[in-house]
């Protein structure tokens, strides 16, 4: 498997992501992130037809996954490859009661 770096979508997530304290879902965040890191296909593809228009117009991606955060939540992550490595770019995470309206569940 090639390697794996993990980019945020824009300043305004990275941002999100930094200034996040609450602790239980910090953790969890980071947790994830490594997990991605290590394998990039761990969450669960969402079908192209169910991917948000907003991502696909805002941040071109032609691909959309999750994984699944304790307590509902999810990380959006779209996967980007070259020759030489594959990049995990986090787009949002969100309660689960967001992420079925956004997703149209």
């Amino acid at each position: 498997m090639k390697p794996c770096q993990i980019q945020f979508a824009d300043k305004k997530v990275q941002e999100s992501y930094e200034k996040t304290e609450e602790n239980p879902l910090k953790d969890q965040l980071e947790r994830a992130l490594c997990d991605i890191e290590k394998n990039p296909f761990c969450g669960i593809q969402i079908p192209k037809k169910l991917i948000p228009k907003e991502y696909i117009q805002k941040y071109k991606s032609k691909n959309i996954w999750k994984y699944n955060l304790p307590g509902a939540w999810r990380l959006i992550y779209s996967i980007e490859g070259g020759e030489a490595v594959v990049i995990a770019i986090i787009l949002n995470w969100m309660d689960h009661k967001t992420y079925e309206r956004k997703f149209k569940y």
